[in-house]
């Protein structure tokens, strides 16, 4: 799969931390501002990890998801959540299969590098 990193947050900080974070650990980090950008990524072939944030504006995380596996773009990619809520979101139990965690903000730099390098090695 590589080392492709997608992260889609409409937080410009959140993106610029993240991309600070994964670069310098030799990941190739594409940050995309909402879900319609991240579904624009994948049908030109973006195959790697996904971490999306729930709450966007225009489509919320769970929508992109429920796109995300509608059009068949779920093979070949883990995808996990980030959320600033404390717990799993029963309105999520359709896509419950398709993602692979639910990261919590703020995080833990060091947990979260180690969490994403625990997805590639899955992969392999």
């Amino acid at each position: 799969m590589g080392k492709k990193l997608m992260i889609v947050d409409d937080d410009p900080f959140v993106l610029i931390t993240m991309r600070d974070l994964f670069e310098p650990e030799g990941y190739e980090v594409l940050c995309v501002s909402s879900g319609q950008e991240c579904l624009d990524e994948l049908a030109q072939g973006f195959h790697g990890v996904i971490l999306m944030d729930i709450m966007m504006p225009h489509m919320d995380g769970w929508q992109t998801v429920r796109e995300i596996v509608a059009k068949g773009y779920a093979k070949g990619n883990i995808i996990s959540m980030l959320t600033a809520r404390g717990e799993y979101d029963p309105i999520a139990e359709d896509i419950k299969p398709y993602v692979r965690d639910y990261l919590i903000k703020p995080f833990n730099l060091e947990p979260l590098i180690t969490t994403v390098k625990k997805y590639f090695a899955a992969v392999k």
